[in-house]
């Protein structure tokens, strides 16, 4: 790992735990193990290293989970559907990256803008957008009934992202969470099956 790969982790690491104001670029040196004037060959600055953290974490977020403007190839069945969405889920739930920085920005949306924006984002607007194209594609194909795609993306985002939050308190219960998540979306199609 890189000097510049072992300072972005350990900042977000740190921003996780303290917070974005309660991290000190000299603590960021100090956990890599180099002096802080080190740093700045860096990065700039904590918004430079910041800005580069939210940039590689939403490029990885977009490549392995998607969003409304990448939503990747929608499914033709049912099956396929909960087989995709749990990989999906899989992997926000687990990657390091992407569970740190959700934590992170869970914590600072309440004090910048641009981190509440992001968070809406990630965690409403941009998902339930993604689930309504999805859902609306699998109602014209004749999979499931017509109905109201953004309540029907509501209805499967909103119990999953509340299993999220709680495996992210509480890593322990992260298979529980997936069974959970996996039959509620049997669920969800047992009920809107065509």
């Amino acid at each position: 790992m890189s000097t510049k790969e072992k300072i972005l982790e350990t900042a977000l690491t740190l921003f996780a735990k303290n917070g974005y104001n309660g991290t000190s670029m000299e603590q960021i040196a100090q956990d890599v193990g180099i002096k802080a004037p080190s740093l700045y060959k860096h990065f700039k600055g904590k918004e430079d290293i910041l800005n580069s953290l939210i940039d590689i974490a939403e490029a990885r977020y977009e490549g392995n989970f998607g969003s409304d403007r990448n939503i990747g190839k929608i499914p033709d069945t049912i099956e396929e559907f909960i087989h995709e969405t749990v990989k999906k889920i899989r992997f926000t739930m687990t990657d390091p990256l992407i569970r740190k920085m959700r934590i992170f920005l869970v914590q600072e949306q309440f004090r910048s803008e641009r981190l509440a924006e992001i968070t809406t984002r990630h965690q409403v607007d941009g998902l339930l957008q993604m689930y309504k194209k999805i859902l609306e594609t699998l109602m014209d194909a004749g999979v499931i009934v017509k109905d109201d795609p953004e309540m029907l993306a509501t209805e499967i985002t909103a119990p999953v992202a509340l299993w999220i939050s709680k495996v992210d308190r509480q890593p322990k219960c992260e298979k529980e969470a997936l069974n959970f998540i996996e039959k509620h979306l049997q669920h969800f199609f047992k009920t809107y099956k065509k």
